[in-house]
This record gives C-alpha cells, structure tokens and sequence, in this order.
C-alpha cells in the first residue's frame, strides 16, 4: 500500500495464515532499504505496555530507563521512533490500546511510516482505524495442493486414495494451520484402511463446530489424537506451560521433561536427553511444534535449536486436552476455594505475580507440579502455602524476586525436582535433608551465599546446576563425594585452592556425565586441564573462561573463553576439545597460535570461532622458529568450520615469514566465515592456494 496508508489491520480466524503472510512480508521489507527499522513484536496476553515498549526499543537498539512510568517510557519511546522511517508489525493482537499510550507516533503521509497489526478481531482493527485486510480461508484446490506438499505428491499412486484424501482437505475447511497439521500426521501412511479411519476421525471432531474457535480446535486434536503414545501426548501438553509465543531451546524443554518423568527409558541422562531429541522431532514433522533459533541472552550473538507452539495449537492445548489429563494453566493465583483439587499440573508462569496472600494454604493433595516461574516481582511465599502440597514433585520458582524460603518446603519428602535458577536475591533455603527422594537441585545464578543446609544428604540427587552463583564462595569439603548418583554438575571455580579440592572430588563421581564449569582466568583452567586429562574423557563437558555468564551448549567438548584477559599465558587445550570460542578477549597477540598451544596433542577440534578482537592480525603465524614439520598446528588439522567475525585488524588466515608452510594446515575445513573484518586482504599463501 503507498504512503497514504499508515495504519493496516490484517484480520481472519485463527489458524487462517495471518502470521506465516505476515513474516514473509517481514523478511521481504529487511532485504529493502526504504525502512530504517522492520520490528516485529508478538502481543503478549494479557497486554503488557511496559513489555512492549521494551521489546521495540530493543529492536530499534535503544534502551529505555526500567524505573520510569509507562507514560515517562511512551514519551522517551515517542521521541526515538520519530527520528526513524519504520515499519512496527504487532502480531495476534487481542484487545484495543493506544498508540500513543505506548508511545507509537501515529504513521502517516508526512512520515511514511507504518504499523500492521494482526488480529482475529476485526472490531480492534477498526478501533485502531486501520486498513482492514482480511484472510480468507484457501479455496479446495489451494488446500489441495498444500495438503500434498506437506503429507507428499506419492500419497496419489495409492489405489483408491485420492477420493479419500480430497474428504479430508475438504474437513479442513480451507484452514492453512489444520490442513498442514493433519497433513503432518498421515505422512508416510499409505494404508487406505488407515485413511478411511482419519477420515471417519476428523468429522467425529468437527461435528458439533459451536464457534471459530472451536472450528479449529476439533481439527488439531485429530494430530493430537494420532500421536502414538502417552509418553508423546504428555510431552505435548507439557509445552503449553510455556508463555504465549515463548521460544525454549531444546534443552531446557527436555530437562523440563526430564524433572517430570515424562520421558520413558534409560536412567541414563544421555539416553534420555537423545529420546528427548526424537520427540521434538516427532512433534515437528507433525507441525504441533515450530522450529526456531534460540537466541542466548546478553548481546552476543549464541544460539541453540528451539522450537514454540503456534498459538492456536496452545490454546488448543489449554482448552480443548489439557483438563482431561490434569493440566491447568492460570493468569493469576486463585483465592482459597478456587484450587481444582484434582488438578495434577498447575502452571501460572508469566503473569507477573506480587505476593502470596497469607490467607491461602491451599488443599492440593493432588498436585505434583507447580510452576511459579518467570514472575520477577514475586517476593514472598507465606510459611503455610506448601503445607498441604505433599504429593509435590516439580517446584519452580525461577526468575523471582524470592529472597526466602517457606520452611515448609521442608515437608515436601515427594520432591523430586527444585528451581531456583536465577533467583537472583536468593539467600535462604531452609533445610534440605528431608528431601531424599530429590533429583536436581537448580540454583543456576541465584544469590545464596553457602550451600544449603542438608545438601550432603541427598543421595538420589542426580542434577546439581551452581553455576554462576557470584556469592557463593565454596563447596565444603566432603559434599560432593555423598552424592554418588550425580550424572550433572555445574559449578564455578573461582579460587585456586577451591578448584583443587573440589575438582579431585568431582573426578571421584563415577555416575557423572556432563560437566559445566565455570573459570575466572586463563592460569585457573589451565591448572584445571593439566591435573584432570584423564578425566576429561569420561565426561562431556562444557567450560567458560572470564567473567561473562555463557555456556553456549553446542557440542560434547566445548570450551568459551570470554570476555577475557588473556594475557602472556597461552591457553592448554583439553585433549578432546571440539568447540572453541574466543570471543571479546582483550590483551590478545596478533595470532591464535599464539594465544592458544596449537601444538598440544588437543586434535579433535572441529570448530572455532573467534569474534571481536581488536589485536589479532592472522590466525596462524609462522617464522623461521616455528617447527615446519607435520607436528606444528595439528590442532587445525581436522578444523571443519572456521569462523572469524568482527576482527578489524585480520588481514590473512595465516602469515609466513622465512619458514614453510604445512601443506596440512586447514585441509579438511568445510566452511569459512568471515564478516565484519574491514582489514582482510589475503586469505592464504600461494602454497596452499
């Protein structure tokens, strides 16, 4: 639409395709120059100004203070979007607000800019006198065509198939979300019996439609319906405790099923990690979950696997399933007669809970998880509330404001999982030495200052995460060797003389299968890498070096030094090292060899990044001292992936000065990126050219 459109509302039922067209239009208008800023901001629910205003700061790259009003924002906020030409898109808006309370300039002529809002109520879109848009459902023949494209055009070759399938489009009722979903589920079917049966299934569910909602839900439960086990359909629902539109990585949606007991098999951690892998796939192929890049906070630019549920599958979820296998989410604390007693699975994470009442020792005798998580002003639990909470398995708490503990979390003797992580104000937990039958323990970033009290004592404990707990300055000796049954642990090594007596009682932990750990400096790991290499190699690990807060959990073998001084001492390798990042570092020499020992026996290195560094000049450096036979840099010899990133003084891989160049060097590299180096003029010599 030209300049004299600035407000567009793009309406249509849910599941209809208005935020797959509306991404697409986003990812044309980033590859154009008209706009100085494409922002893309999904609604939260209920409406969250303060989270709005933030989140298109954050893309504009500008911050706004947390302590001012909402209006003292929406000015500040008024002020940095009128000096841009931009274009806002507020995905799955709900109810009516106002620009200017947000702090949004009104798009106009003068301005071209614009906003699309997208909505399945037209009525919001008019209250915000938009150009309404509105997406209809797809005619027979285009739910025809993206039915095949998704289940496969060999469904076709299939005697007596194509009649069937044509009444299964046709349930769909044009609705790109159902169709696909369905479609997902009968890949690879090619039994006419079992179509006729899908078929026979999904009019089942769409017989008695009430409302839209309902027009789409009866859809999706066919694809839940035809999951293959309980163990799948639990983990599905699981995800719909997870914030509206919230990406998780793999990983923390795995451990969440893995606190859960939701995932069958083996009692090893890996094992059930690589189960945990093959469902999020299964419920990918079927289109109930989204694959998505999770993004690490913090600024840097680490990423993992994640995926988010649709919307509509998670209202689904919520509404039409959850109930009937005992889950409940709610936006706000019940009152005292307002618990469902037979609720099994309560979520309230996100909706920026204040406090406790102390009139509320609610009688759940028959709940086993609750989740508190992600409320950051929640500060005080009354000393009653978990009294009658005593089949309670799953307790999390993350991201509170809490700096104590109920001592009834005593009495939970049936708890089986703890979150703490980033409770930051943390400073008390009463005591633990009742809960013998407990996990994982998480205070990944929480504030205590000693461990707590009874930790010895928890012999099932399995997950043990102390990663950057800054407050915390040791682990007794004695603790760690009774907890025989660890298979993770994550913990911070901040002075020498405690990384020597608990780093020889972790080498004692047969059962141990991952290892985090944190290190203040580069003399500190390399003391820590020389006295455990044999230990090493029966553990994963990942290990951090310097003060930022990382552990980007890539690979098996990953070492991040960050945000480091690294100073005259070169950096020993562990042996079965495969991911090293260097990233941020200052004090660095002007080569990678000579920051890092390349000549140790560490050879299993497959890839390296290194990014922003303002000294380093080449990524390997020789002279007429260094050795030219096959043993100079066999770290580099199976490197696969080799990525350097805003590096303004590189301007060669690697520098020969009066020595020969070993043919070997980078001879298995895959891939090379290299961005933002402004100084890069030659990438190898002509030898290896």
């Amino acid at each position: 639409m030209g300049d004299e459109v600035g407000m567009i509302g793009v309406c249509g039922i849910g599941g209809v395709g208005k935020t797959m067209i509306m991404k697409n239009l986003h990812n044309d208008l980033q590859r154009e120059t008209r706009f100085q800023n494409v922002i893309w901001v999904t609604m939260s629910h209920p409406l969250n100004v303060f989270e709005l205003q933030k989140k298109i700061a954050d893309a504009m790259g500008k911050r706004l203070q947390e302590e001012e009003e909402v209006m003292m924002r929406a000015a500040a906020l008024m002020e940095i979007m009128r000096r841009k030409r931009y274009v806002v898109i507020l995905d799955d808006v709900w109810k009516k607000f106002s620009l200017t309370e947000v702090g949004i300039p009104d798009p106009n002529v003068q301005n071209g800019c614009k906003v699309v809002v997208t909505s399945r109520s037209s009525e919001v879109c008019s209250y915000l006198r938009c150009k309404i848009v509105e997406v209809k459902p797809l005619s027979q023949e285009e739910s025809l065509q993206l039915f095949l494209n998704t289940v496969g055009d060999g469904v076709l070759q299939v005697p007596g198939l194509e009649e069937i399938l044509k009444l299964i489009v046709e349930e769909c009722a044009g609705l790109p979300l159902a169709i696909i979903v369905i479609a997902g589920s009968m890949r690879g079917v090619d039994d006419v019996n079992v179509w006729k049966n899908a078929l026979t299934e999904v009019r089942d569910r769409v017989r008695s439609v009430k409302d839209a909602n309902d027009e789409i839900f009866k859809r999706l439960r066919f694809s839940f319906d035809r999951l293959d086990s309980l163990e799948v359909k639990n983990c599905f629902l699981y995800c719909s405790f997870f914030r509206e539109d919230y990406v998780f990585s793999r990983r923390e949606l795995i451990e969440c099923w893995i606190d859960e007991g939701l995932i069958d098999g083996s009692p090893r951690r890996e094992a059930a990690c690589n189960r945990g892998h093959a469902i999020i796939d299964r419920l990918e192929k079927n289109f109930l979950l989204e694959k998505e890049t999770f993004w690490l906070p913090g600024g840097y630019p680490f990423y993992s696997a994640g995926a988010k549920m649709h919307d509509v599958v998670r209202h689904m979820a919520i509404i039409g399933i959850g109930p009937e296998f005992g889950y409940m989410n709610l936006v706000e604390l019940p009152d005292e007669h307002g618990w469902v007693k037979d609720t099994k699975k309560l979520s309230l994470m996100g909706n920026n809970i204040l406090k406790v009442p102390l009139s509320l020792p609610p009688k759940c005798l028959s709940l086993s998880t609750l989740i508190l998580s992600s409320n950051p002003n929640l500060s005080e639990i009354p000393e009653s509330f978990f009294g009658e909470m005593l089949a309670l398995k799953v307790l999390d708490l993350s991201r509170a404001a809490i700096e104590t503990l109920p001592n009834s979390i005593s009495k939970l003797e049936n708890l089986s999982a703890l979150r703490l992580q980033h409770c930051m104000k943390l400073k008390y937990l009463p005591s633990l030495a009742n809960l013998k039958g407990l996990k994982k323990l998480d205070l990944h970033e929480a504030g205590i200052e000693v461990v707590p009290e009874g930790m010895g004592m928890l012999i099932s404990l399995e997950y043990l995460d102390l990663l950057f707990c800054q407050n915390l300055k040791e682990i007794p000796t004695g603790i760690l060797p009774n907890l025989s049954n660890l298979q993770h642990l994550g913990v911070c090594c901040l002075q020498e003389s405690t990384i020597i007596r608990n780093l020889e009682e972790v080498a004692r932990l047969k059962k141990l299968e991952t290892l985090e750990c944190q290190f203040d400096g580069i003399q500190d790991f390399n003391h820590f890498v020389n006295k455990f290499k044999d230990f090493q190699s029966a553990v994963a690990y990942s290990l951090g070096v310097g003060t930022a807060r990382y552990m980007v959990r890539q690979s098996k073998y990953e070492l991040v030094i960050i945000e480091c001084e690294i100073g005259e001492e070169c950096v020993v390798l562990p042996n079965n090292l495969e991911d090293l990042w260097i990233v941020s570092c200052k004090n660095m020499r002007s080569s990678l060899n000579r920051i890092v020992m390349l000549e140790m026996e560490a050879n299993e290195l497959r890839r390296c990044h290194i990014w922003y560094s303002e000294e380093i000049e080449c990524v390997v450096e020789l002279d007429s001292s260094s050795s030219s036979s096959s043993l100079c840099c066999p770290v580099l010899d199976k490197l696969e992936l080799l990525e350097l990133s805003m590096l303004p003084k590189l301007c060669e891989l690697v520098r020969v000065e009066g020595a020969t160049t070993p043919p070997h060097i980078f001879s298995n590299l895959k891939t090379l990126k290299i961005e933002s180096c402004s100084g890069m003029r030659k990438l190898l010599p002509l030898e290896l050219q």
